[in-house]
């Protein structure tokens, strides 16, 4: 690893006003570089050279807002002293990753999947020289786009090709939310990544960086295209069929889906969280694969302006603050509630994957210009409401979309329900002031007929406690669209220190479909972590 330290000033707070937001980032810097001058490291500081490194919003008194930045400054010169605590300033070490290899592979590794991990570990692969293979189920991101639309429109879905399978996985069609739930210091590499393939430069230094489901079908034709043009290869409408693999554990080739055979000298598991049939195929064969905890829920509307009123007040129309989001949580002894992917203008997306099912999921465009917001609210669900097998963790969620597909018609519309007729639980009305945004048809149904007794019940509860954090999130007319079942992979696929999973020695399983990712940012992290895992063997 390549290891580069800057200087940061943390922790200065700027006061919001109808100001435009690059007034707000000159005051910051500003500020940032009276502390340096000050500081004992002033020689070492680039002090000409200041950038904002982090930027946040303060919005806990909605008549007092401010921007918390972290300016970071270049280094004249290597400092190896450690930070004084009586100083303003402290360090970071931004780690970037160098592919060097040494090896001599008769095959070319091969990735399966190209949503971020599958993206992330094959560009590794392709920068070190070793021209990757990567196999997607689905179509090319223009192909898939068309197909999604077209199944929005129309309700005929192609199982291989939607909101879940194909380029750029199931980000593509999301609010490309790059939120860093991890503490891992190659995140940064991943967003540089994303930025020098065509992501806006904001998500450098956002606390909650998004790049809109717009932008992020291009960022992804890109990454794909430096791949192709390090040697690599992307093979679109190819599926994993069966691996095959020697008595020491050694995959020596996979079959697809076409009969060919694909030798390799390693594999990366990168399939995503809705790929069931893989991972029963995988199971089958041997592979030890074990069931995890998730989550299941509703999609949750509300006018976009009410949510801005609700938590910036006076501010609620300031261009700097943009659309308003909001994150929130619930425990209920050993139950979790709480709001997953929320979309500020945005819309709520049909995104099965298989016939005779209903899946709902959030997408934003970058300007996140629509009237509602949307967000899922979702209940854990433990192994033990399951039986703690892989097949019963499949087969709960399974349960849930056919059932809701069922009560809606069986044509593809969507169940919906006024949150007052949910907490009710007797009448069912339409929407009239906020008015569901679903890419499909949907009627009004009972969320109780579709879900456990205990997911409607702590939803209610949870939905009520978020009402004392966002004044009138409980308001009648608020529309649940469901049911949202895609939160996580059901399943795990076990892996060592070395990231190789259990029973083998070059198959390495990567992001949220084996278990170990929570969004785009983590799956690809996570992705290169194993691809750099093997360039060091």
């Amino acid at each position: 690893m390549v290891l580069k330290r800057i200087a940061l000033v943390r922790n200065i707070k700027v006061a919001l006003t109808f100001e435009k937001s690059y007034v707000f980032d000159g005051i910051a810097i500003e500020k940032a570089v009276k502390i340096a001058v000050k500081s004992k490291y002033k020689s070492a500081i680039n002090l000409k050279k200041a950038f904002v490194y982090k930027k946040s919003i303060d919005a806990r008194d909605k008549n007092k807002i401010f921007f918390i930045y972290t300016v970071a400054f270049p280094l004249n010169d290597d400092i190896n002293a450690a930070c004084d605590n009586r100083e303003k300033v402290d360090f970071a070490t931004i780690e970037q990753p160098d592919f060097i290899c040494n090896k001599k592979l008769s095959s070319p590794p091969v990735v399966v999947g190209f949503g971020p991990a599958g993206m992330f570990c094959a560009l590794a692969l392709a920068k070190a020289g070793l021209e990757p293979i990567v196999i997607e189920r689905g179509d090319d991101v223009d192909s898939r786009t068309k197909k999604v639309e077209q199944y929005w429109k129309s309700g005929i879905l192609d199982s291989e090709t939607n909101v879940q399978f194909g380029e750029g996985g199931a980000g593509t069609f999301s609010d490309g939310k790059l939120l860093i739930r991890i503490s891992d210091k190659l995140c940064s590499y991943v967003l540089d990544q994303f930025v020098l393939h065509g992501a806006p430069k904001e998500i450098l230094y956002l606390a909650k960086p998004h790049i809109g489901t717009d932008n992020l079908r291009n960022v992804v034709k890109s990454i794909r295209n430096e791949i192709v043009s390090l040697g690599g290869k992307v093979l679109f409408n190819t599926k994993l069929t069966g691996v095959e693999k020697d008595s020491s554990g050694v995959v020596k080739s996979i079959s697809v889906n076409s009969g060919d055979s694909i030798k390799c000298s390693a594999l990366f598991l990168c399939i995503g969280h809705s790929a069931r049939d893989t991972v029963m195929k995988l199971k089958s064969s041997g592979t030890l694969i074990e069931p995890k905890p998730f989550s299941v829920g509703v999609r949750i509307e509300h006018l976009q302006k009410d949510i801005d009123n609700a938590l910036y007040g006076k501010f609620a129309a300031c261009e700097s603050l943009g659309r308003a989001s909001y994150t929130l949580s619930k425990r209920f002894d050993n139950r979790a509630v709480y709001s997953f992917c929320m979309c500020p203008g945005g819309i709520v997306v049909a995104s099965a994957s298989e016939d005779g099912q209903i899946v709902t999921n959030g997408m934003s465009y970058f300007a996140r210009d629509g009237i509602n917001a949307n967000s899922a609210i979702a209940v854990s669900v433990d192994t033990d409401d399951y039986g703690k097998t892989v097949e019963g963790a499949i087969d709960f969620q399974e349960r849930i979309e056919r059932r809701a597909f069922e009560i809606a018609g069986a044509d593809g519309t969507a169940p919906i329900q006024l949150l007052g007729d949910f907490f009710d639980a007797k009448s069912l009305n339409d929407p009239s002031r906020i008015l569901p945004t679903y890419t499909g048809k949907t009627a009004p149904r009972r969320a109780q007929d579709v879900f456990p007794e205990f997911i409607c019940r702590n939803l209610a509860d949870g939905i009520r406690c978020f009402d004392r954090e966002i004044e009138g999130f409980a308001c009648c007319d608020a529309v649940l669209t469901f049911p949202e079942t895609r939160t996580s992979s059901p399943v795990k696929i076990p892996r060592n220190n070395e990231l190789v999973a259990t029973g083998y020695t070059n198959l390495y399983p990567c992001g949220e479909g084996a278990g170990y990712a929570g969004g785009i940012t983590s799956a690809a992290v996570d992705g290169l972590r194993a691809a750099l895992g093997f360039l060091k063997e």
